[in-house]
């Protein structure tokens, strides 16, 4: 029952002992109490108070007396509800015992509304609107305390309660009447403080309408003075809940730009790091679905409170299960709420609901509102007189109580205020959860229903309507915007939790459901920004998107709310969503299989965004499948869709691409390109896609010149057509970057990606998928430029990081950095590391591709490099080999690929004592490279050094030293005198080739 905390204040200099006296609602002004005694050289006793109702008032309060000092009791008007007692007990105890033991009591006051009258007996200071410095002042007056001339100063100060946390986000409001669960609030807050670092997150199990919603928002407010920073976050939907989260960098301060994982991805380093702050609480409510929770909880020095009925928190996290009340608690909230009732009717209705709080809050309120005998209410209950539903329904969940006291409340609304069913009606037709009611001040009138058009022409009656459902805790209501920003009434919205939006839906009828349904996706085709490709409209699209299956837009016939629909599987495509859009798109095609033409452009459109979200995904055959699938039944009708057959195609190419199935893809995108050229003219969109894939397919092949010329083209036909800073502009730069880093023009490649990453800062932050690729050749044309490297390790290490937040440790992109990072590590000397992170690379290539895929072949050739540098020659040479075999049979003797692999293997061969074998390969990888890349080319200038050393080896020095000097020559004419190739092949280093994988 009570929370007793010694603290040491001051030995032999503390001039008295307080004991401070508190109901847990008022933690955080006792602990600022208790330091402010303390740092006046005086100690202090915490003890929480919430005496049983069963013993005596007087005999509590002796307990008190039983500590050595005085006793300070913090009060308000909620400490003499504590149990709760009557008044008259009350003031009995204050006239009698109380006044005889005045001198051991103090008090002070902190509310503004009236205390009790015997309360006088203790004289209570008020504290109610004052700053701090007159607060303490006070105080010290109270106690008869003489103040320090100058106050210690503690290493952790404890927060004003007055004083606002720096960032408050969104929390709801305090509940005035919450009850008990004090030792509760204690566990969690112990078991926060004491987690590990960077581990402090703890979920709140429990089943619909158990409280954890409260106990977390009164966790919040309880412990706020803990923190600098307490955000929450509505978690029933994912999108609203990254785009909530996300929320969090603008009143962090941090530069992101718009689209949701970006600021994400922002918050989350901004609190691992604790800048600007180290003390926060995010708070996630409903969080029941963890699947990409690793990408979205936030670690650091600060907390982190889930509130769920997923019980598979409990191996991601502490877990803390929530039960229903304790009897007493049950009790207490019935009598404060419902003044006209005693304990033992209180115990009765308790009983009969099983201590759930939610349907007992449903009680207490009708019972506190209508002022109903209970035994009336429960006989009510008991007989089910209902007239919404036949059958009260028991296998849903649900215990029958509630059922029934929610049905007794809806007769309520039907007879005094029925205009409150047509919005609870129209609620259910919403998701549970964040409800966008202020949609309907944007419909159309005359579009609407008839029994529902004074939703729009009766604004009181609308106010009246939510102020009878809020009263009543069957919604609450929620402003969202930015900071400071007022909200309009199209704006406006409510939460509904998921139980009460299930039981109501069982129990409001039929008969207007579909008017309701069709007015909703109706309202939500209205709200449709009608661009998903802009990220300023992507708050909008995930607020929307939870409420198409609800409300039947996924069955809907009508053009305007397919394309909604579309819309919205768009954004999912475009932010990275790409798990909730994979869900929508195939619960979308399970409907309009039922009614739409498997070849309709409804039914075409969704293939596309569906198979775009599949291969990003990494699930290549499966994309490419399900293209070939959409293809066949094209070339298969009758008539022709040449259109929907190229864009079938270029998909289709852009998964072969994926699969390593080089010369088809390219077969086909070049296919592609002609038709697209012929049928819309070389500047529409299509083409300049087909035109830049098949810059991709050239690239893949190693016929970079070809790229490079091509990707040229393409970027000066989208600069001139779309603008500079188009995000299609920008791709196509930084393809035209790559093709130069690849032929070898490490200067110029570098010159064109610094501007280019600038422009994708500005234009799509910092985070964005397309920007990381950007970033990503900016630091690989900055480490084969040769220019100072020292401080790419750690940005290449950052980069890294992003990726994986971004993408996943397992994501092709990703593996495709970590294999880059491994290489530059074994560069420098971090061997250990470096193998780590090939080891990984290769291990995910394989799972992804198949060990037979030219990419997971080629990454032998980086695990024999680790090998060599290791000292262990003969299994890196059996490495070399494998990738050299492989590629060849897979790709064919000029691939720049194999040309490299080549270059190795020579290496591996020499270092074997196998030099006459080393010189046959080198001789014939030179010839090929000069055809392949052309003579002054890095791979074949390296590949002549090699040669070079090679022959010295065979004794064949003049050769030697004829490839040598050559060598020398054109790589200080193309890279330069003190690039490290240049410098290397002048100190006669071996030179080798790190194998980059590219899947396009």
């Amino acid at each position: 029952m009570a929370e007793q905390r010694r603290s040491g204040g001051g030995g032999a200099t503390a001039s008295e002992h307080i004991l401070v006296v508190f109901p847990g609602y008022h933690r955080s002004w006792a602990a600022w109490i208790e330091q402010c005694l303390e740092r006046h050289g005086h100690r202090a006793t915490l003890h929480r108070w919430d005496p049983p109702r069963e013993v005596p008032l007087e005999d509590s309060l002796g307990d008190l007396l039983l500590s050595s000092g005085r006793v300070l009791l913090v009060l308000n008007d909620w400490f003499f509800e504590l149990g709760p007692r009557p008044a008259g007990e009350w003031n009995d105890a204050l006239r009698g015992f109380v006044a005889a033991h005045a001198d051991r009591f103090a008090a002070v006051n902190l509310t503004n509304r009236p205390l009790l009258p015997a309360t006088a007996v203790l004289e209570p200071a008020s504290l109610w609107g004052l700053s701090e410095e007159a607060v303490e002042e006070r105080l010290l007056a109270r106690l008869g305390l003489a103040p320090l001339p100058t106050p210690r100063n503690p290493a952790t100060r404890v927060r004003f309660p007055d004083t606002r946390c720096d960032v408050w986000g969104e929390v709801p409001r305090r509940n005035p009447r919450f009850t008990g669960r004090d030792d509760l609030l204690t566990t969690i807050h112990q078991r926060l403080a004491d987690a590990e670092h960077g581990a402090a997150a703890c979920t709140l199990l429990g089943m619909s309408g158990i409280g954890k919603t409260q106990l977390a928002a009164e966790y919040a407010h309880r412990f706020s003075t803990d923190y600098d920073v307490v955000w929450w976050v509505n978690s029933d939907d994912r999108n609203i809940q990254r785009d909530r989260f996300g929320e969090l960098a603008v009143e962090l301060g941090l530069r992101s730009g718009s689209e949701p994982g970006e600021r994400i991805r922002a918050v989350r380093n901004a609190l691992r790091r604790g800048d600007p702050y180290q003390k926060w609480l995010v708070i996630f409510d409903g969080w029941d679905d963890t699947e990409g929770a690793d990408s979205l909880l936030p670690q650091g020095s600060g907390h982190v409170l889930i509130t769920s009925r997923n019980r598979a928190w409990s191996e991601r996290t502490d877990a803390v299960e929530v039960p229903g009340f304790v009897r007493a608690e049950s009790v207490a909230y019935l009598m404060r709420r419902a003044g006209h009732i005693n304990a033992a009717e209180a115990e009765e209705v308790a009983a009969e609901f099983g201590d759930v709080p939610l349907p007992l809050v449903q009680a207490a309120s009708w019972l506190g509102e209508s002022g109903m005998e209970v035994s009336e209410y429960l006989r009510m209950v008991r007989e089910r007189r209902l007239s919404t539903v036949d059958e009260p329904v028991t296998g849903d969940g649900f215990p029958q109580s509630s059922m029934t006291s929610w049905s007794i409340l809806l007769n309520r609304f039907r007879r005094a205020q029925p205009q409150a069913i047509d919005v609870l009606g129209l609620c259910t037709s919403f998701a549970p959860g964040r409800i966008p009611l202020g949609l309907i001040r944007a419909y159309p009138h005359a579009d609407l229903p008839e029994n529902l058009r004074w939703m729009t022409a009766d604004l009181p009656a609308w106010s009246r309507a939510l102020d009878t459902l809020v009263k009543y805790s069957v919604l609450t209501r929620e402003t969202r915007g930015p900071a400071g920003m007022e909200m309009g009434p199209h704006q406006e919205s409510v939460h509904m939790h998921r139980l009460v939006h299930d039981i109501v839906s069982k129990l409001t009828g039929d008969d207007q459901r579909d008017s309701h349904r069709r007015a909703v996706r109706t309202l939500l085709a209205e709200a449709d920004p009608g661009n998903p490709h802009d990220s300023r409209n992507w708050p909008r699209y995930a607020e929307l998107l939870p409420h198409l299956e609800p409300s039947g837009a996924l069955e809907s016939t009508r053009p305007r709310v397919q394309e909604t629909v579309l819309n919205c599987l768009r954004y999912c495509s475009r932010s990275g969503e790409y798990t909730t859009g994979l869900n929508l798109a195939r619960r979308t095609r399970e409907r309009w299989a039922a009614f739409l033409p498997p070849l309709s452009p409804q039914m075409l459109d969704l293939t596309r965004e569906e198979s775009t979200m599949v291969r990003v995904s990494g699930r290549f055959r499966e994309a490419y499948d399900l293209d070939r699938a959409v293809l066949e039944r094209l070339q298969a009708a009758p008539g022709t869709n040449p259109l929907a057959e190229l864009t079938t195609q270029g998909a289709m190419a852009s998964c072969l691409r994926h699969l390593g199935r080089y010369d088809e893809a390219y077969a086909l995108q070049h296919e592609v390109l002609e038709g697209t050229d012929r049928l819309l003219g070389p500047n529409e969109t299509a083409t300049m896609v087909a035109r830049h894939n098949l810059g991709v397919s050239l690239r893949l092949l190693g016929r970079f010149a070809e790229a490079y010329e091509l990707d040229l083209e393409n970027y000066g036909i989208r600069e001139s057509v779309l603008r500079a800073r188009h995000i299609s502009t920008l791709n196509s730069s930084s393809a035209v970057t790559h093709d130069l880093r690849l032929l070898g023009r490490y200067r110029d490649a570098l010159a064109r990606q610094e501007p280019t990453v600038r422009l994708h800062l500005q234009v799509l932050g910092p985070q964005h998928p397309q920007t990381l690729g950007a970033r990503t050749q900016l630091v690989m044309s900055r480490r084969r430029g040769g220019g100072p490297t020292h401080d790419i390790g750690p940005e290449m290490a950052s980069l890294l990081d992003e990726l994986a937040q971004v993408h996943g440790r397992e994501h092709y992109r990703t593996l495709a950095f970590l294999t880059n990072y491994g290489n530059y590590l074994r560069e420098h000397g971090d061997l250990s590391h470096a193998r780590e992170l090939i080891e990984e690379a290769e291990a995910g290539y394989r799972a992804l591709l198949g060990p037979a895929h030219p990419v997971a072949t080629g990454m032998l050739a980086n695990t024999g490099l680790i090998m060599q540098a290791a000292g262990e020659r003969a299994e890196a040479m059996s490495m070399f080999e494998a990738a050299l075999a492989g590629l060849t049979a897979t790709l064919g003797p000029d691939h720049p690929w194999v040309l490299g692999c080549a270059l190795c293997t020579t290496g591996a061969r020499n270092f074997n004592g196998r030099i006459a074998d080393a010189v046959e390969l080198g001789r014939e990888t030179v010839r090929r490279a000069r055809r392949t890349l052309g003579g002054e080319h890095p791979l074949t200038l390296s590949c002549q050094v090699a040669l070079a050393a090679d022959l010295r080896a065979a004794r064949e020095h003049e050769e030697a030293a004829k490839l040598e000097e050559d060598a020398l020559l054109a790589l200080t004419r193309t890279l330069g005198a003190q690039h490290p190739h240049t410098l290397s092949a002048r100190q006669r280093t071996r030179p080798y080739w790190d194998f980059e994988p590219y899947l396009g």
